[in-house]
């Protein structure tokens, strides 16, 4: 029986932690403007947001986050070892989620 309250427990804090970690999507919004928007187009697709830098050399933001094929284990795969010419950002895991959050955030 006490084996089973200290396991619950322990559910319950585990539980409480992954909420206060989730993902922000504004935070990765601010990583992508001051990381991703030299070489990515970051448009959410609304006529009232303009488009912040970028060049057409690279796929936009908005095309790799609608693009079924680049769910969110894919996208993390690739932020945390990209192939060049992508440099490696180096972001922590709190970062890359923020990322994914954003893009998933931008494809609906």
């Amino acid at each position: 029986m006490k084996t089973g309250l200290c396991a619950g427990v322990l559910m319950a804090l585990f539980a409480v932690v992954d909420v206060t970690q989730a993902a922000d999507a504004e935070a990765g919004r601010s990583i992508a403007d001051r990381w991703c928007a030299a070489c990515h187009v970051i448009s959410d697709g609304n006529a009232d947001s303009p488009a912040v830098r970028g060049t057409d050399a690279v796929p936009t933001l908005a095309s790799i986050a609608r693009d079924p094929n680049r769910g969110p284990n894919w996208l993390r795969q690739w932020l945390v070892a990209p192939h060049p010419p992508m440099p490696d950002l180096n972001l922590s895991r709190s970062e890359t989620d923020d990322v994914i959050a954003y893009l998933q955030r931008m494809a609906r």
